[in-house]
């Protein structure tokens, strides 16, 4: 089960607005070690993908791209036996600097430009995916080879942290990061967006992401170069690598798919149901809609996408940022036709990536309106495909989405204990992306 958890602070008039401190290492300029630039090379967003498929040994052609996934079985051979064979890397060797020059070029803004003459953050994810592969890259990278034998995707993004409302649509951006902790076969990569704007670069957002490297095929674990931190702001950053591994696995054995409620969320399920009982009736199926509020069944939007070529990743598969800023959108325009007004996106947490999405399918979108307080939103999007062969519909990813309406919005109603579940599990998100822990 794979997780992705990604906030974004806003500066809200609400009482329950938090403020987010930079972490371990971090500084105003984007967090980086300290000198991790000097000395590495500038790309551009648009050659990210590029240097991947080079780093692969893969083609742009469909036709070509297939044929060279097949032929990447070979390199197997060059696998490591275990992870002390690998030689050791540090957190400036994987360290790299991407930009995306909107002020500059005019043509790439009208594919980040919104609506609201604001930057669409679906495309923001989606840098951020590629970004946090080519890191992952850097830091296994065997100068010997001329491809690389591992497969790294995305594992899940564990957050993001916005440090500004307002990206501009005109004004470049740059995306700088490193690996800041390794395991056996994942590592965890650190990066910052920042945007220049009034004469100087000022930090947008700073975002974790988890890579898991694999054989060619994709098929089975594969070890990765082992990390020595330097220093102590590099030995506190890859401490807390730690300490989110072990955070990760905390909530994911609470999960309510496994265990049950807890007494105080029990109390609210069953207060809920009272609430919704006809007082003119001594009758447990007769349900009264109380005074603003909405059914969870009538709070739901789906979608649709063809999943072509076109969104492939280097490994012959939907691109993982494809997926996420399809959810996103989706989400977001479930929150609006909800709370009546333009939402503002809070937090995106604890995203599951069940199984890959193949080139070809049908994928489906569900997304529920699954807890609200106030003026804020808990959305949670369901993906699955449809296997035309077989007949069934496998789910892909779930997605949890926090956002915050301009007005104040009707309560969320659960009708069925499934639908209470997914009350509490929603109630559970929205606490952690508040309070940093689920008020249970």
């Amino acid at each position: 089960m794979l997780r992705l958890r990604f906030r974004v602070l806003r500066s809200l008039p609400s009482m329950l607005c938090r403020s987010i401190s930079s972490g371990p290492g971090s500084s105003p300029a984007g967090g980086q070690a300290p000198d991790m630039a000097e000395g590495h090379s500038h790309l551009l967003v648009n050659d990210v993908r590029n240097r991947l498929r080079e780093i692969v040994g893969v083609s742009t052609n469909w036709s070509d791209h297939r044929q060279a996934m097949k032929d990447r079985t070979s390199l197997s051979s060059l696998l490591a036996k275990c992870q002390e064979d690998l030689p050791p890397r540090r957190m400036k060797d994987s360290y790299i600097e991407i930009n995306l020059p909107l002020g500059s070029q005019h043509g790439l803004r009208e594919k980040y430009l919104n609506v609201h003459n604001s930057v669409r953050f679906g495309r923001i994810l989606e840098d951020l995916d590629s970004l946090g592969v080519l890191i992952c890259y850097s830091h296994t990278k065997d100068p010997s080879l001329q491809r690389s034998p591992l497969s790294i995707v995305t594992a899940l993004v564990d957050k993001i942290d916005m440090r500004k409302n307002i990206i501009y649509p005109d004004c470049d951006i740059k995306f700088t990061g490193h690996v800041s902790w390794v395991g056996k076969t994942s590592m965890e990569a650190k990066m910052h967006m920042l945007q220049y704007h009034d004469g100087a670069y000022s930090s947008v957002l700073d975002a974790t992401f988890v890579m898991v490297a694999r054989d060619p095929e994709n098929k089975r674990a594969a070890f990765v170069n082992p990390l020595i931190p330097e220093g102590p702001e590099e030995e506190a950053l890859f401490k807390q690598g730690e300490v989110n591994k072990t955070r990760r696995s905390e909530i994911k054995t609470a999960s309510l798919l496994k265990m049950a409620p807890t007494a105080e969320e029990r109390k609210i399920v069953h207060s809920m149901f009272l609430n919704t009982l006809d007082s003119t009736t001594v009758s447990f199926r007769s349900r009264v809609l109380p005074p603003n509020s909405v059914w969870m069944e009538d709070a739901k939007l789906k979608g649709l996408e063809i999943c072509h070529p076109q969104e492939r990743n280097i490994f012959n598969r939907i691109f993982g940022g494809f997926l996420m800023r399809k959810a996103y959108e989706l989400g977001w325009a479930n929150a609006c036709t909800y709370g009546g007004s333009r939402p503002h996106l809070v937090a995106v947490d604890d995203i599951m990536f069940q199984k890959p999405v193949e080139i070809g399918s049908l994928l489906f979108l569900s997304s529920q309106v699954c807890y609200t307080k106030t003026n804020h939103i808990q959305v949670r999007v369901h993906t699955e495909v449809f296997d035309s062969q077989s007949g069934k519909h496998n789910t892909t990813n779930i997605f949890h989405f926090t956002f915050c309406s301009e007005k104040e919005v009707p309560q969320i109603v659960p009708k069925s204990y499934g639908e209470s579940m997914l009350y509490l599990d929603g109630k559970r998100h929205f606490d952690i992306t508040f309070n940093g822990t689920p008020a249970v």
